[in-house]
């Protein structure tokens, strides 16, 4: 009996002391016990228009508002990526890609940045496209060379088969 009291107290002592993991007040909250952060996207030259997991959000520079967990890190909304791409204002700029891992299926996470800069005048780290987004994320086919000659094809056709005792078969 007192080995079950004793039992009782301890597991209300340590749920009384126990905190949850709450959003730290004065902050925005948002969906999935998560706050938003504030960064700042900046491209050189100004005026690239910023692309954030597919939806464009505007020109830069502006400030993005990424819904993410009270550690800094980014949440996983079901997704294994969070894809901020810059697109160019004019020619002779490239498509600039930034990809941050969220933790889905206990893959790491990476924290969310202050700030994040793109220079258009600098190729693309991701020749094919961002790893994991819907379009091109593959590079191109490879040069198949001449055709190759096997030899003649055999013939798969229906068959006669005659059976002559045990353990013998004949297929034509």
């Amino acid at each position: 009996m007192k080995t079950g009291l004793l039992l009782v107290i301890g597991l209300a002592g340590i749920g009384l002391f126990a905190g949850c993991d709450t959003v730290p007040p004065g902050v925005e909250r948002g969906p999935h016990n998560t706050m938003a952060y504030d960064v700042l996207v900046d491209s050189s030259p100004p005026g690239a228009r910023i692309e954030a997991n597919g939806q464009i959000i505007g020109s830069a520079p502006l400030h993005l508002k990424i819904f993410g967990d009270t550690d800094g890190t980014f949440h996983d909304f079901g997704s294994y990526y969070y894809i901020v791409r810059a697109l160019p204002g004019s020619t002779n700029q490239f498509v600039q890609t930034r990809v941050f891992r969220t933790g889905r299926m206990f893959t790491p996470e990476d924290h969310i940045p202050q700030r994040i800069d793109f220079d258009m005048n600098q190729p693309n780290p991701y020749p094919y496209g961002a790893p994991g987004y819907p379009y091109p994320a593959y590079p191109p086919p490879p040069y198949y060379g001449p055709p190759v000659y096997y030899g003649a094809p055999g013939y798969y056709g229906p068959g006669v088969q005659f059976y002559f005792g045990p353990r013998y078969y004949r297929h034509w």
